[in-house]
C-alpha cells in the first residue's frame, strides 16, 4: 500500500529523499539501493550520531528529543548541502515525529520522505536477527509509541516492506515526484 502526495520539487532540482521509518524495516538497505538507482549520493544517518547518541542506545537506552536534535540537524544540512550543490540525495533517518521531519524541513524545505512500514512481527523478526547495530529489538517499543506517520500535507510516501527491497526501489521511483525536466528515469 503506498501514499503518495503530490508535492513537485522545483524545475529541475534533484530530489532530496529521506527513508524514514522504524529499526528494523530496511531503511539502509532500501536507501543504498534506491540512491545507487538513481545516482544519487547516500548519507547513513547512524553516522551522524554523535558518540553519546550511540552509547545511549547501546546501553538499551532510548534517545529523547534533546539528543536528537542535533543529529538532526546534521542530516538536514547534509541534505540542504546536496540540494545547494544541485546532487540531491537520498539519507536514511527514522524521522519518527512529525516534528523532527519539521526539522528537517527547515535546512531541506523539498525534503520528500520515504516512509517504510511493516507489520510489527517482521520488524521484530529482522532485528532479532540483526548482529552488530546499537539499536536493540527490546527498542522497538519505544519507537512505535512515539510515531507519527505521514500527514496528509507532508511531501512523501508510505511502502509496506513485504516485498523484496529491488520491488520497493522501483516502486519508490515510481511514487517520487517527478522535476519538470524528467530526469529520474
Amino acid at each position: 500500500m503506498a501514499l503518495n502526495v503530490e508535492i513537485q520539487p522545483p524545475a529541475g532540482q534533484a530530489p532530496a529523499i529521506v527513508v524514514m521509518g522504524v529499526a528494523g524495516v530496511g531503511k539502509t538497505t532500501v536507501a543504498q539501493a534506491l540512491a545507487a538507482r538513481l545516482g544519487l549520493p547516500y548519507g547513513e544517518a547512524d553516522d551522524f550520531h554523535p558518540a553519546a547518541n550511540i552509547a545511549k542506545m547501546a546501553a538499551g537506552h532510548p534517545l529523547d528529543d534533546q539528543d536528537r536534535e542535533p543529529w538532526l540537524r546534521a542530516l538536514g544540512a547534509w541534505l540542504a548541502e546536496r540540494v545547494a550543490e544541485d546532487t540531491g540525495g537520498v539519507v536514511t533517518c527514522s524521522a519518527l515525529k512529525r516534528g523532527y521531519r519539521d526539522l528537517l524541513r527547515e535546512a531541506c524545505p523539498d525534503a520528500f520522505f520515504l516512509h517504510l512500514t511493516g507489520a510489527n512481527a517482521l520488524v521484530e523478526e529482522r532485528l532479532a536477527h540483526r548482529s552488530g547495530h546499537f539499536m536493540k529489538a527490546q527498542m522497538l517499543d519505544s519507537q512505535l509509541a512515539i510515531l507519527e506517520p505521514l500527514g496528509a500535507d507532508e511531501n512523501g510516501a508510505v511502502l509496506d516492506v513485504g516485498p523484496t527491497p529491488e520491488t520497493l526501489v522501483e516502486s519508490a521511483v515510481a511514487l517520487l515526484p517527478r522535476p519538470v525536466n524528467g530526469d529520474l528515469a
